[in-house]
């Protein structure tokens, strides 16, 4: 017999996943790679300090964290980082691996067994030396990474080259020891990748203020007898050609993704290999981010996709991908290989993140790492859909709707549930298709997520993407709107019971949706941009320092626009309850930009909230401040839409 399913009002489901629960499975694994036959890769550990450990499956598969705590294997260059390990198996006694650890920023030299040793210096200047992307050249006795270098106290005032660092220590305190191997040139730019002869790297640059998606140059250089890169020359790429990412072929040619068709698809030595209106690319926030690598075979193993992300080997010959089987419905951008084996990060709406190894000769895929467990009963998962809404001048919008779900409740017939619009943060990102305890911590309660992938999004080509050009704040907001008042429409969502929620760019759209329509009826806005003027002055990092021009235009040109479009300048229409998290080591979205932002609220008797969380950056890590700003997330609606969901701390709203 069945248990008996319970007649409640939305957003009184008991559900098992608190936020806890959310909080240990938030974060997923990253940066795969083979160190000899054994695949490795780095894990979070929101319970430590959300921390990054390194991970090592040896050959029986166990499963072995490196590096115990404080340790923290994550890179800082840009800010959102990039690669921060290598490791090669140089000596009989095992591995000699090189990382980034998180606290100082120094690049280390670990031998598994021993203490990790320091290869670079600290410099007292600004935010010192940091590094990403390390290429191991044992032959040399170096390790040759991309060095971000702070020349003074501002967040612009940073220099980037390549750069080799000495595998003996001798440059731990020396940063004379230190040997560049490029210029200032360019003001952005990724790691070498050396050809399989050794006598040429590649590397992408770029500057500003362009980003990465709106173009960049593939840069080649020959490798002298001597270690020096001599004669580097842009091969490919430009101001309005976006190359994601470049590598060598087993025989020596040069493989890239660029979106010169309008969609980022791959070109061997400048030849269009597979055309078609998808992405085997993306948006390079992190130095390392990988969608192909190339087999020893001569075929290449892929990330592709439109709107979700599927692994898949490419025959080049031909053209055709043949794509792996599995329960996996979207692939994170990291990928390495070893012979014929692929290792891959794949997950599913039923399935977190895990590591993924396709065999290319036998298409046999399967699970080696950080494996899905069910933590609850997958009952209580939640339940998707694919959609796409018609917006303003009919152009579409892509979005994944999770209505309510739970094995033993109901709502009464007469009810319509309330919904959460979530933007997500970039804005050129997009928000996947996947299993996230978050929306299911939601959903599993009686209250409806809807993951709008708002015009600007990644995954549906550079028209799509360029939507939003100067027009942030506008087709964004548009956007989530017009999904919110679908579903109000249409009959599956209370028009009443909206609310809007996002982080960081996300949380810019989430506020300008509160002060410029009245659809919302609350809002969780989450480490915001909010004044548009501020951050483009010198409130936030180099990378992004001058991504305004493209989604806002240049400040000297439209400054009136700048006002108009923040929601700091329009807290005066703000009418509805609101929650505002923030994390107090933000360089990215800082808390002046909350501060002023309430400041300019005054004494308005609109209910809020404003949580601050020491020791938190941009995007929250520690596991503590996640249960704490999802349960008061989850307070703020129940307050707001009459909800009573059982167990859940009262979060105080001034006025």
């Amino acid at each position: 017999m069945g248990e008996t399913v319970r007649t409640l009002a939305y957003g009184a489901w008991p559900s098992p996943i608190d936020a806890a629960l959310a909080a240990a499975h938030d974060g997923h694994p990253e940066w795969v790679g083979f160190v000899g036959d054994e695949v490795w890769w780095t894990e979070p550990r929101p319970e430590e300090g959300g921390r990054r450990t390194l991970v090592r499956r040896h050959a029986d598969g166990k499963e072995e964290s490196l590096l115990p705590a404080p340790w923290n294997v994550r890179s800082r260059v840009i800010e959102y980082g990039g690669h921060p390990w290598a490791a090669a198996l140089a000596r009989d006694d095992g591995p000699l691996v090189v990382f980034v650890n998180f606290a100082d920023q120094r690049l280390y030299r670990y031998e598994p067994g021993g203490q990790p040793c320091p290869l670079t210096p600290v410099s007292p200047v600004g935010a010192g030396l940091r590094w990403a992307e390390p290429l191991l050249r044992p032959e040399r006795d170096e390790v040759w990474c991309v060095l971000e270098e702070f020349t003074g106290d501002g967040p612009g005032d940073v220099r980037r080259v390549l750069a080799a660092v000495p595998l003996d220590g001798s440059a731990a305190l020396d940063r004379g020891a230190l040997r560049e191997l490029t210029d200032e040139r360019h003001r952005f730019l990724t790691g070498p990748k050396l050809s399989p002869d050794g006598r040429q790297a590649a590397w992408l640059a770029w500057d500003h203020p362009r980003m990465p998606w709106d173009g960049t140059e593939l840069i080649l250089a020959d490798v002298g007898s001597d270690g020096t890169l001599l004669d580097p020359r842009t091969v490919a790429g430009g101001p309005g050609e976006s190359i994601a990412q470049a590598d060598w072929t087993h025989d020596g040619r040069l493989l890239h993704s660029s979106d010169r068709s309008g969609w980022w698809n791959l070109y061997l030595d400048g030849e269009q290999l597979c055309p078609r209106e998808e992405e085997f690319g993306g948006a390079l926030w992190k130095l390392g981010l990988r969608w192909f690598t190339p087999l020893d075979s001569g075929l290449i193993a892929v990330v592709h996709g439109r709107g979700a992300t599927a692994l898949g080997v490419l025959d080049p010959e031909g053209g055709e991908v043949v794509d792996a089987a599995g329960p996996w419905t979207e692939f994170a951008p990291t990928l390495a290989a070893h012979g014929e084996r692929i290792v891959a990060v794949g997950a599913s709406p039923r399935s977190a993140y895990e590591v993924v190894e396709l065999d290319a000769v036998t298409g046999h895929a399967r699970v080696v790492g950080a494996e899905h467990d069910d933590a609850v009963d997958p009952a209580y998962y939640p339940e998707p859909q694919i959609r796409v809404f018609t917006g303003p001048d009919g152009r579409d919008i892509h979005a994944h709707l999770y209505p309510p779900h739970h094995p033993g409740c109901v709502a009464p017939g007469d009810e319509l549930p309330p919904y959460v619009v979530w933007a997500h943060g970039g804005p050129t990102a997009r928000a996947p298709l996947v299993l996230d305890l978050e929306i299911a911590y939601f959903t599993s309660r009686g209250i409806g997520v809807a993951e709008v992938n708002y015009g600007g999004s990644t995954g549906y080509g550079r028209t799509y993407r360029e939507r939003l050009r100067e027009q942030w704040g506008v087709v964004d907001v548009e956007d989530c709107a017009a999904v919110a008042l679908a579903l109000a429409d249409e009959g599956t969502a209370d028009r009443h019971r909206l609310a809007v929620r996002g982080g960081s760019a996300g949380g810019w759209t989430a506020a300008a949706a509160l002060t410029t329509t009245d659809v919302f009826a609350c809002g969780t806005i989450k480490y915001p941009v909010l004044d548009l003027t501020g951050w483009s002055t010198g409130e936030t990092h180099d990378f992004e320092s001058r991504y305004l021009e493209s989604l806002i235009g240049p400040l000297a040109e439209v400054p009136a626009r700048y006002a108009e479009r923040s929601p700091a300048g329009h807290a005066d229409r703000l009418a509805v309850p609101f929650l505002l998290l923030q994390g107090l080591d933000d360089v990215i979205c800082p808390p002046v930009q909350c501060e002023r932002f309430l400041a300019r609220l005054g004494d308005r008797p609109v209910p809020h909230a404003y949580l601050a969380f020491e020791g938190e950056g941009h995007g929250f890590r520690r596991a503590e401040t996640m249960v704490c700003a999802l349960e008061a997330e989850l307070s703020l609606y129940a307050q707001v839409f009459g909800l009573h969901p059982p167990g859940v701390p009262t979060l105080e709203l001034s006025t």
